[in-house]
């Protein structure tokens, strides 16, 4: 990387799937300090065992005396901001306690602490779905958040750009999709062995467009818009190159599980459209009323397209995504098995 990145780095959810790849890859870099927003011990020890520059701070992204912790001593290091909330355990309200909550105290912290660029990791959400499957979201394209992740997704990146105005921080946001790669949670652990058994519903004729994005691109994304001088007040969507068609992820996802040697069976199964948009209608309703059910999300959602144009980010990042989808997979599925995960 360029001279200009600081020594000293913060990043939050360290050791979430998108933080122990930026981790690994700011250790490999040489920086003197890394300092890593961690919610259990053994998360820290987990990190801690990769450098002497990683420093553990175990705590809360919501709590005060955490983040007090986090930013004591590190100067004008670069913020990376990785820390939120996907997939909450039955209620809606850790949306915007974390994704909101948590990103003013994150913010509040680096400014006081004199921090320098601040690199906020937002979503595709705030942006809902395209309008058609040959449409691609840009930077301008107007926001129309998908229900409760999405508003919260939404005020965190308000809260960022209004730090930024104010000229207490220097802030880039970036919008990535669905996250694939080494390192990822249990929930992506059964979608893998799901597609394997040919048990992973195929919305319709799965032609919806969606834009993926392999972490090792994600982290050089985060890694470009640390040091490059048109970055600052702007926002990115980071992906790979380009979109892929819903049923080529799943058929790339099982040639990349045979050609890590594992038995693929049955076929892919296409269900109507109609039972996502029943599933849509039911998570509206459930959210609404405060309650969130994964399974229920997530069906929904697969029936829409979700896909962006990277122009912009490769133009002023100089981000260049170098892995596609098999490849990616195949990476994610051997860390799975490094880890003795069952697929």
């Amino acid at each position: 990387m360029p001279e200009a990145a600081p020594p000293n780095v913060v990043v939050t959810g360290a050791a979430g799937w998108l933080g122990q790849n930026l981790v690994r890859d700011l250790v490999d870099d040489g920086r003197s300090v890394v300092r890593c927003l961690v919610r259990e011990p053994a998360e820290g020890a987990l990190l801690e065992v990769l450098s002497p520059a990683v420093q553990p701070v175990v705590g809360d992204v919501r709590d005060p005396a955490a983040i007090e912790a986090l930013f004591d001593g590190v100067g004008s290091a670069t913020v990376f901001h990785t820390a939120g909330v996907i997939h909450p355990p039955g209620t809606t309200r850790p949306f915007f306690d974390v994704n909101v909550g948590g990103t003013r105290l994150v913010l509040d912290g680096a400014r006081r602490a004199g921090a320098g660029r601040f690199v906020h990791v937002s979503s595709n959400s705030p942006f809902g779905a395209n309008a058609r499957p040959t449409d691609r979201f840009t930077e301008d394209s107007p926001t129309n958040p998908y229900l409760s992740y999405g508003q919260s997704k939404l005020e965190g990146e308000e809260l960022v750009r209004k730090a930024h105005d104010r000229g207490d921080l220097e802030a880039v946001v970036l919008r990535p999709p669905w996250f694939y790669g080494p390192h990822q949670p249990a929930r992506q652990d059964q979608f893998f062995s799901a597609l394997r058994k040919g048990r992973f519903p195929l919305i319709g004729d799965g032609r919806q467009q969606r834009s993926m994005v392999f972490t090792g691109n994600l982290v050089q994304g985060c890694r470009r818009a640390e040091v490059a001088d048109a970055a600052p007040g702007n926002a990115y969507w980071i992906a790979d190159a380009e979109p892929y068609e819903l049923r080529r992820i799943f058929e790339g996802v099982r040639e990349a599980l045979a050609l890590e040697g594992l038995p693929v069976s049955g076929k892919l199964r296409p269900v109507p459209r109609l039972l996502a948009d029943v599933a849509v209608k039911a998570d509206t309703l459930l959210q609404a009323a405060g309650r969130y059910v994964q399974p229920v999300h997530v069906l929904g959602e697969l029936r829409d397209t979700i896909a962006c144009d990277i122009s912009a980010a490769r133009k002023d990042l100089g981000y260049e995504p170098e892995v596609a989808l098999v490849e990616g997979m195949r990476a994610s599925i051997r860390s799975c098995l490094a880890r003795g995960a069952r697929l």
